[in-house]
């Protein structure tokens, strides 16, 4: 008989491995070596014993203590009795678990031995893919909604076969292999015994039909691609990168199951008046010199149209005014933002000579009162200056 090697080695862990790190490398040495997945590989297969024997010792505190302690004879009664005969059962611990490690982890892992696992049934229905369309919008369509036109490509079912797939005339026939369940049973023997599992049939690909005489214009699938045109209604106050749906709109669901979405994208181009940040909108305005101090009514553009607003007396270079209620509307709902409007003090170039004398008299005129920040700005150089 070989000499055994060392179940730590086997395992490829330190002797002080925690239970979860020996479950881990187990999974991963008997994913490696399993059979399934070496067929016919008597290496392999030796290998996949040799690691489930040494977790079935190591997954068990008390084998595992007198491993440590005695080695090989401490758990294979094939060594001189080793602690009373209490060994080895045959690498799994019996069909109650894999040493502690539940015979159901190793069917999920592997997805049930011999392949099959949880298959899921061809012939359920299936929804149909959702189709992405960008469309580029005005800032004024996004603010008050609009209609638009968008073509798509989408999968529909073919008019000359129906959506059975097979050409006019005929029709799919009853898979021979599985008898038209779609499912072929296959035995496998394992270190367990034999298992009797279910696998999708390889003829059929689960459906338990086939085309011999597939339609030409679809090629058996069912489903053709069509250029259609929709209307759409884009919801007012939509921002950019943001997206509405088109239900039902979208590829054809398979054997009976719901079609599609229509994902609708808007990209939204600049403005050259109005920016928008969330649901309120900025602008900026300029105004002449003599309004700003003087005072006077302006005319304000607004998404609904112009409007009237007084500027009051002194007004300063970039002071913000806000209007109420004349921003965006909130995406079905109640309510909108507001508009602010930024307004900025245009200084007059290109003066005529009367022009810049009737300055030059006004500022004769002026004293410091006219101007708070620049004496407020001189105060504080002075003080500054003071400590040099």
């Amino acid at each position: 008989m070989a000499e055994k090697r060392d179940y730590y080695e086997v395992l490829g862990v330190s002797k002080d491995a925690s239970a979860e790190e020996l479950k881990k490398a187990f999974r991963k040495q008997a994913k490696q070596y399993h059979p399934d997945l070496n067929p016919g590989d008597k290496t392999a297969e030796a290998k996949f014993k040799e690691v489930n024997e040494a977790y079935e010792v190591l997954s068990d505190p008390a084998k595992r203590q007198r491993y440590d302690q005695f080695g090989h004879a401490g758990v294979d009664p094939s060594y001189a009795g080793g602690a009373g005969g209490a060994g080895y059962t045959g690498g799994f611990g019996g069909f109650g678990g894999f040493g502690g490690f539940d015979v159901g982890d190793i069917f999920d892992f592997f997805g049930g031995f011999g392949g099959g696992g949880r298959t899921r049934n061809p012939n359920a229905p299936i929804r149909g893919n959702d189709i992405n369309v960008t469309i580029g919008l005005d800032f004024m369509e996004a603010a008050k909604g609009c209609k638009k036109k968008i073509t798509i490509q989408r999968l529909e079912q073919c008019d000359t076969c129906g959506g059975t797939g097979a050409k006019k005339g005929s029709s799919p026939e009853t898979c021979p292999e599985c008898g038209g369940t779609g499912q072929v049973k296959v035995t496998q023997r394992t270190p367990i015994g034999a298992i009797q599992t279910s696998r999708t049939c390889t003829k059929c690909g689960g459906k338990g039909k086939i085309i011999k005489d597939p339609c030409p214009d679809c090629r058996g699938m069912g489903r053709v691609r069509h250029s259609r045109t929709l209307e759409v209604s884009v919801p007012a106050g939509i921002d950019d990168g943001q997206a509405f749906l088109l239900r039902g709109q979208g590829d054809q669901g398979v054997n009976g199951g719901p079609a599609g979405d229509v994902n609708i994208i808007v990209n939204l181009r600049p403005d050259n008046i109005f920016e928008r940040d969330g649901f309120d909108v900025w602008c900026d305005i300029p105004i002449t010199f003599t309004q700003a101090v003087l005072g006077d009514e302006i005319t304000v553009p607004t998404i609904d149209g112009k409007v009237k607003y007084t500027v009051p007396e002194g007004t300063q270079t970039g002071t913000v005014f806000r209007l109420r209620n004349k921003g965006i509307p909130y995406v079905n709902g109640r309510g909108r933002g507001d508009q602010y409007v930024k307004v900025s003090i245009e200084v007059p170039r290109n003066l005529t000579g009367k022009q810049k004398e009737a300055l030059k008299k006004f500022d004769e005129l002026s004293t410091e009162r006219n101007y708070e920040k620049r004496k407020s700005f001189f105060d504080k150089l002075k003080d500054a200056m003071k400590g040099d």
